[in-house]
């Protein structure tokens, strides 16, 4: 074997990594930007149509999260700490799952209904999976430590929003006397799901704020 292919190997590959996260994070905004229109749509019938859309990009986040685990795997030196990468798309991969698994509900469930409420969360998760795409790619040159710090604090004033909007959704929905009983658990389960994306996502700030200060 040639010395320069051995010193290749030993190399971290930034530029793999950095490839693979910033497909992962484009995906995640193509699939927050169908969601909203999912969240939006007139009909169950344009909801499930956009929701078979939303599981292949979700299949594509799949394939991207299982590039980076063997990335990471046969890779001897990574750019970043190899415990944060994994974080960075773990973290990437459940936020995906968390949309896919709300929109999965609408159409279980039968819900044709377009809310304010859902509404309002799909354009807080659009503001955050924007955030986090723009803040994932300025990580690889920390220089950009100011940019990274706004976006994660953006991010956390958009995850406040999102707790305060789910308060007030499932107070609204408890207190409806329209509904009926398994109507209201069936739109707790959808505003459930949507907080928890939401978390998820204040969840991979803590991944990229380990990155900062592991490199500062």
């Amino acid at each position: 074997m040639k010395i320069d292919t051995v010193i290749k190997w030993f190399m971290p590959r930034e530029e793999r990594f950095h490839t693979l996260l910033e497909r992962d994070t484009q995906n995640l905004r193509r699939a927050a930007r169908l969601f909203e229109e999912i969240a939006n749509a007139p009909t169950l019938d344009e909801r499930r149509v956009k929701t078979v859309q939303l599981k292949a990009i979700e299949h594509d986040g799949d394939q991207l999260t299982r590039q980076i685990f063997e990335a990471l795997n046969s890779t001897f030196i990574t750019p970043l700490d190899r415990e944060d990468i994994r974080s960075l798309a773990k973290d990437l991969d459940d936020i995906l799952d968390y949309l896919e698994s709300v929109a999965q509900s609408l159409i279980l469930f039968d819900l044709d209904e377009v809310t304010e409420g859902m509404s309002q969360f799909a354009r807080i998760l659009v503001g955050m999976t924007e955030e986090i795409d723009k803040a994932t790619g300025l990580v690889w040159d920390l220089s950009n430590q100011k940019q990274i710090h706004e976006s994660i604090v953006r991010i956390s004033e958009l995850e406040n929003q999102g707790d305060a909007l789910y308060a007030t959704v499932i107070a609204h929905l408890f207190k409806s006397a329209s509904r009926e009983s398994i109507e209201i658990l069936k739109w707790k389960e959808v505003y459930d799901g949507l907080e928890e994306a939401c978390d998820a996502c204040k969840d991979y700030t803590h991944a990229l704020g380990n990155v900062v200060i592991k490199n500062a």
